[in-house]
């Protein structure tokens, strides 16, 4: 094994904790390792695929649960706050991950590792805390019960200037839908890695570690940095909130539309944060209303359940900015409900809660969103079983001695609200559905099954496949299904990475929307860059909106070499990011997930079409996309297999 180099942005050590025999040990990677997987989400990769046995239960004590930070963070690069939980998800059964921002990820590497990585169960609850000379388990007994922000409260008393990630009470009573907190709001919340902790008996990490991160060229990274920070810093006058609903009526009518420079999205992000797209969203078709069974020419939605994006940061005290962002696009609100403050919304808790179950209420937004945050419970799978459930009781599925006399009325606040709470408590009806739509449809039988939208046991996201054909291959193609942040059409065109890497194919200025609905070998190689490009980033920390500012204007490539002292191409770069892909997908298949059965059916591919609305008659070749996307990484075009020679050459990296 070759040890890894100082000053290369990465610390060249993993951190391995076993609960059950009390052990933690420090691990050193190759360098061989970072070249292949970069850091971050790849590192964690190899380290899962390797350490967690064939069959393992992912509530078991043979899961490991891994908290990585990305090779980019700390290094003074910009946008590279991202830090990731990995492991097996009890939602999927297979490969899971969840992403996250705030202020944790450099705490990682600042304890002088990558990534911390955890096994066995503990007998009694315990946090983890490291520092530059300790690491250890201490009890968590009198934690155990309090919700995400007390915990994080309590753990900051103690340890002034540490930084926390810990689990509410959903993920203590193990909640497939549970996540993981950090910065009293930000949430790591998908692939229910939450209810892993919680089965852990871990209740939390404190880091409090102060050591250096170097980096091979600083003065290349300031001067990359810079070319980053002007195109953030242009921000011309923009619109105001209540135009956001005609632009997407115009972009919904439109025949030909103009390839997407996410310049302009990142003018949106910096005024209001992810719920500028609540009404454009809306509007062209690209938020899915009343569980996917709905239009924005439904229900009045155009004028009343939109969610003026104005509504939300006149709420807004100060913006948050995560580690190394310029942009800021979070916010922390006042209420006059039940918290007094909350972290701003997003765009998709905002949509889960809004049109979704066709509720107008925007105080009962914010009320859910702090709620759910602190149980440690993602909203958008929240949103899924809520809407699920509204169904099953307007098909007399869910009667009213089930819900002990509450109408689960599309639109309620007072049902959104009683639901929600008997979910994270898991009372009543909220045992049945407090782990996800998938599981609760098989509880419940008769045809709810077709209430239920989800792919692999993951629900799916606030972007409808019908509108963005892109979102419903990655939701389907995907290691862990179910996820908006892995690819679309949309992302391909705002990442522009034709400029920057060979091998990514050029898309016209201008094109007919007709296109969008057609396979062709170019949409596959589309989806395939994608991919890369997001493995890339999810080793590098990137976040993604960033990205989206496109290759040109984020360096990520540069930024690597300048960290790194490598010399890798942009297309040495995406190859990484197959490699990355691929052993994930090696991972489930290992765990026998076979990746035909991940793929999304029903309302969000348009069986049946919709008869009105943005998405009228559209629907979704689903099984001609995910071949041509597994064609495309050279894998098995009917099961998505790799070869057994792409398999042994990324899992016999040492």
């Amino acid at each position: 094994m070759t040890p890894p180099r100082r000053n290369t942005g990465f610390m060249g050590k993993i951190m391995v904790v076993d609960l059950t025999v009390k052990t933690i040990e420090t691990q050193t990677v190759s360098q061989q390792i970072y070249r292949s997987f970069l850091s971050g989400m790849g590192l964690a990769a190899h380290v899962l695929y390797h350490n967690i046995p064939k069959g393992a239960d992912p509530l078991g004590p043979d899961n490991m649960l891994g908290f990585v930070s990305g090779l980019l963070t700390g290094t003074g690069s910009f946008f590279t706050g991202r830090w990731m939980v990995t492991g097996k998800s009890p939602l999927t059964s297979g490969w899971g991950e969840a992403n996250c921002g705030g202020h944790f990820s450099p705490a990682i590497k600042r304890c002088g590792v990558d990534g911390i990585f955890v096994t066995g169960i503990s007998d009694q609850p315990v946090y983890l805390y490291v520092d530059d000379t300790t690491a250890l388990l201490k009890d968590a007994g009198l934690l155990w019960g309090m919700d995400t922000v007390e915990t994080e409260t309590q753990l900051l008393k103690r340890y002034p200037g540490a930084r926390v990630a810990c689990i509410g009470p959903a993920g203590e009573r193990r909640s497939l839908m549970a996540g993981v907190s950090t910065d009293k709001g930000r949430m790591a919340a998908r692939s229910g890695l939450g209810a892993v902790m919680g089965a852990k008996g871990l209740k939390a990490l404190v880091l409090a570690g102060n050591k250096r991160i170097g980096v091979h060229n600083k003065e290349a990274m300031k001067r990359i940095s810079r070319i980053c920070s002007k195109w953030v810093q242009l921000q011309p006058p923009f619109l105001p909130g209540f135009l956001t609903a005609p632009v997407g009526a115009l972009l919904r009518t439109m025949p030909w539309v103009f390839t997407q420079d996410g310049l302009l999205y990142k003018i949106l992000l910096r005024k209001w944060g992810t719920v500028s797209m609540n009404q454009i969203s809306v509007e062209m078709g690209d938020a899915p209303i009343k569980n996917w069974k709905g239009s924005s020419r439904d229900w009045g939605f155009f004028k009343n359940l939109s969610a003026n994006p104005d509504k939300f940061t006149k709420k807004q005290l100060r913006k948050f900015h995560c580690y190394s962002c310029p942009l800021g696009c979070g916010g922390i609100c006042t209420t006059t409900g039940r918290y007094p403050f909350t972290h701003k919304p997003e765009y998709e808790t905002v949509l889960s809660f809004g049109g979704f179950v066709l509720n107008r209420d925007v105080n009962t937004i914010f009320d859910i969103n702090e709620t759910l945050n602190r149980a440690g419970m993602d909203t958008i799978s929240a949103g899924h079983v809520v809407a699920f459930a509204m169904e099953c009781f307007e098909k007399k599925i869910i009667t009213l001695q089930d819900t002990a006399g509450m109408a689960l009325k599309w639109g309620s606040p007072e049902a959104i609200s009683w639901l929600v709470d008997q979910i994270i408590h898991r009372q009543g009806i909220g045992h049945i559905l407090a782990d996800g739509v998938a599981k609760a449809a098989g509880r419940l039988g008769q045809e709810s099954h077709a209430f239920a939208a989800h792919a692999g046991g993951q629900e799916l996201a606030m972007h409808d496949s019908r509108n963005d054909p892109g979102f419903a291959l990655h939701y389907s193609a995907e290691p862990a299904p179910g996820r908006h942040t892995s690819g679309a059409w949309l992302y391909y065109e705002m990442y522009q990475l034709w400029k920057k890497v060979a091998a990514a194919p050029r898309i016209p200025l201008v094109y007919n929307k007709a296109r969008k609905y057609e396979t062709t070998s170019i949409q596959a190689h589309m989806a395939k860059a994608n991919s890369q490009f997001m493995n890339v980033m999810n080793g590098a920390g990137v976040c993604l909106f960033g990205g989206f500012l496109g290759a040109r204007r984020i360096r990520i490539f540069d930024w690597l070499n300048a960290a790194t002292g490598w010399h890798m191409t942009p297309d040495d770069y995406m190859a990484a990011g197959t490699r990355i892909q691929t052993l994930k997908q090696a991972f489930n298949l290992k765990h026998g997930i076979q990746p035909k059965n991940c793929i999304v059916k029903g309302r969000p591919l348009g069986h049946p079409p919709q008869a009105r609305g943005a998405n009228k008659g559209r629907s979704v070749d689903i099984k001609a996309l995910t071949r041509a996307y597994w064609e495309a990484f050279g894998w098995d075009t009917e099961t998505g297999k790799p070869t057994d020679r792409q398999i042994d050459a990324v899992t016999t990296v040492l």
